[in-house]
Formats: C-alpha cells, structure tokens, sequence
C-alpha cells in the first residue's frame, strides 16, 4: 500500500509557523509551496520573483510555485480567516490603534487587472499602477497587518465588479473588523479619509476615536463674524518606537469656537518656516488636555506609512509576475502570512503568550545571539534580520548543492547539514488554543 508523501521539511521554525495553515491546502505540493515561499520571502534575495525564490530554496524550478497560484485549488478567503484568527488569539482581545492606508506600486502596461494611470501615494503622484487600500494594526510596539483590498477603478471594472471608492472600501474594512471582535481604541487616516464626512460618520456611528489628518485649507462653517484663531505654539517630544525623540510642535486651531468633541491641530518641525513635507494639519475628537498625546499618535500613522512600506519591500510584496489579480491576491496574502509570522515574534505579544509558550530557552538563544550580527533591537526589520541568519545556512545549502553534484566534497555537505540541524533548534511563538 502506498502511505501519502509527507510534506518536505524546510526550516523549523517556518514550517512550526506554516503548520497553523496546513489544513487549508488540499494537496502535499501546494502545502510545500506554501512553506518555499514563506523562506523566500524572509530570504535576504533582494527581488522575491518565483525563479529566485526557487532557487535560494533549493527547487530545480519555478514551476511548481507558478502552478500553487495559478492553478492549485486553495481558498484566499480561508487562509485570510485563518490568519486574522490566529492574529485574534495572540492579542487576547487586547485594544490596539487602528492605521487606515493605501498602497500602491508602479506597474507598466495595460493587462495586469486593475492597473489604471491614478495617484501613487508613495510616489506621490499619478502613474500607471496598482493600488490597495490597507489596515494595519499597532499595539505597544508591535506592529502587524490586518486587511487589504484592491481598489477597482471604473475603467477597468469586469462586468461581476461593483465600483468602489477608497472610502467605501475603508468603511467596510472597518465593519469587517469589528464583525472578526477585533477592538481599536484609536483609527488613524489621512487626508483622503480626513476629508470624508462618510468616514467619520462610519467612526462616529461605533463610538471610535480618531486623529485623522486634513487639507491645510479644510472648511468648517462659521458664524457670520467669526474667524479662525491659533493658539501659541507648544514643544513636545515625538517618541518614536526606538526610542528615539524628535522635537515637534503643536498647536490648536479654533474656528470660531469648539462646538463639540472635534478639535483641530496644526503639528510641524519648524513653526517659522512650516515646511510642507513636515506640517500636518489634523482633526481628531479624542478628550482631554492631549496636546503631546496627539501629536505622537498621529506620528505613528505617519511612521507606519512608511515603515510597513519598508516592510512590504522586504519581503516582495510588489514582485509578483502576474496579471489576475485572483492570483495577485493570492501573493499578497502569502506576504501577510509571513509579515505576520514576524510581528508574533515582538516583546510585546511574547510577554502576553509568556504564562503558556516556551519558545527558546534561554541558554540556547544566547547561543544564536553570539552571531556578531545578531540585533537585538524589538523593531520588526530587528526579527527579519535574525530570522535570515537562521535561514542562511539552509539557503547557503540550497545554493551550493548543484556544485557538489560537480565536484565531490561530501565534508562539506556534512558539515553544512549538521549547521542546519543545530539552526532547526530555533523555535518561534506561533499562538494556539
């Protein structure tokens, strides 16, 4: 009797990971595929194309990795449920900051779905290309993804497509997240989502608080005989998640008088030259004396605006070689799959798992940590790093094995193997029950 093919091992700790999804995919290949691509994607190669990751870990050819999301019959909408669940259960129903934000990536020609010439916000321009509109989350320091979704624009709707605006697609994120039980304290947007009465509404309607940022020249009504009036500027620390501190000032924008919960802000670095790049106007109903309190939750948007950007670069989130979007979104989730498994290895939710997760013990981990490039900072590109020095040894493997198919050094094969081995004593938090 023929026993089913057990999957092939890659590195511990990303097959302890991928195991929570195993039931997902229906065939032993496509769960291999699932495993390849999350060490690729933490690989230090710098473009993350399926012929590159195939070959850092060790597959003869793409092609199998071009058939998992072509052709192989698993669900996106399972693997995201399955994601924001095990999200769910490492933030024990935990309040976080809730960042709303789009994407978007530079992408020529005309045949990949939804790439439309439209504004490119990290461009800071309008270019031919693709864009989502993202939610991420922030709890203490740590940082994770929740839900993303492409924007559609009209002319290249499909006939089953339903127009959408980027505030439409917020506000249902929103709903969305709510319905998963996940709880925010705080929703950060910018100016496109700032400006939208249809947004805040959405916000206001569940009693959520919010800093969400506004054109320099908002309009609010007034009285006839009113006018806008600026209190004194005041300095305050921007604290960044580092540690880091920038001086920023702040001060409070009064049209005609407060009438209710909302307030306005005007936050810069230079209160004489009020340089555009670093003055923000925002509008938030959060209460209280918060004149240094807002101004750094504001700065998390701004900070996670680019520093998930950096995240997403790093692991290839715009290097997909495809042009349905099914498919495309099958790439991004896999990238949220794994920019997740990185986020669960924060301080802040191993403390929060530490009454019933071992992971490392201590006297192994100062072992891994004798590396002399080994960070031990808490930041999100700090664990990447450190998770591609585990890797490196099954990658430098993968690399050199078509050369001892030439030249014969079984030393050397040996040797390396054993350099794996001890690497595969290296666990990650992976949150269950």
């Amino acid at each position: 009797m023929n026993l089913p093919r057990k999957a092939t091992k890659t590195v511990s700790f990303v097959d302890e990971y991928c195991e929570t999804y195993k039931d997902i995919f229906p065939e032993v290949r496509s769960y291999e595929c699932l495993k390849y691509l999350h060490l690729g994607m933490i690989s230090e190669v710098k473009r993350k194309t399926l012929p590159a990751i195939a070959k850092v870990v060790g597959i003869t050819n793409a092609q199998s990795l071009h058939h998992f999301l072509k052709e192989s019959p698993w669900s996106v909408e399972k693997l995201r449920e399955r994601r924001l669940k095990l999200l769910s259960k490492a933030l024990k129903e935990k309040k976080f900051i809730l960042v709303i934000d789009e994407t978007g990536d530079k992408k020529k020609g005309k045949k990949t779905d939804y790439v439309d010439r439209q504004y490119i916000g990290n461009l800071g321009k309008i270019e031919q290309g693709i864009v989502s509109v993202n939610a991420y989350g922030i709890w203490e320091e740590a940082v994770f993804p929740l839900i993303c979704k492409v924007y559609k624009p009209q002319k290249r709707l499909k006939p089953e497509d339903k127009y959408q605006t980027k505030i439409e697609i917020a506000r249902e994120i929103i709903e969305e997240l709510r319905e998963r039980q996940f709880k925010f304290e705080v929703v950060l947007a910018d100016s496109l989502y700032g400006e939208s009465s249809e947004f805040r509404r959405t916000l206001e309607k569940h009693n959520l608080k919010y800093v969400v940022a506004i054109r320099s020249n908002h309009g609010v009504l007034m009285p006839a005989g009113a006018r806008v009036k600026r209190n004194r500027w005041q300095e305050f620390d921007r604290v960044f998640t580092n540690g880091k501190k920038e001086k920023r000032y702040i001060r409070e924008i009064i049209f005609g008088h407060r009438r209710g919960d909302i307030r306005y802000w005007e936050i810069t670095t230079d209160p004489e030259q009020l340089p555009e790049n670093s003055t923000w106007y925002i509008m938030t109903n959060l209460p209280g004396k918060i004149q240094k309190s807002v101004g750094n939750t504001y700065g998390l948007r701004t900070w996670i605006e680019y520093g998930f950007k950096q995240c997403k670069n790093e692991l290839g989130w715009a290097d997909y070689r495809v042009t349905d979007y099914a498919e495309i979104e099958k790439w991004w989730e896999i990238v949220l799959c794994v920019f997740l498994m990185v986020s669960l290895q924060s301080p802040s939710f191993l403390k929060l798992a530490a009454d019933n997760c071992v992971i490392n013990s201590p006297s192994l981990l100062s072992q891994f940590q004798q590396h002399p490039w080994w960070q031990f900072g808490h930041g999100w590109k700090h664990i990447l790093n450190n998770f591609r020095l585990v890797i490196q040894p099954a990658i430098f493997l993968a690399l050199i094995l078509p050369w001892l198919s030439v030249f014969s050094f079984p030393s050397v094969y040996h040797y390396l193997s054993k350099l794996v081995a001890l690497m595969n004593q290296f666990h990650v938090y992976v949150p269950s029950g």
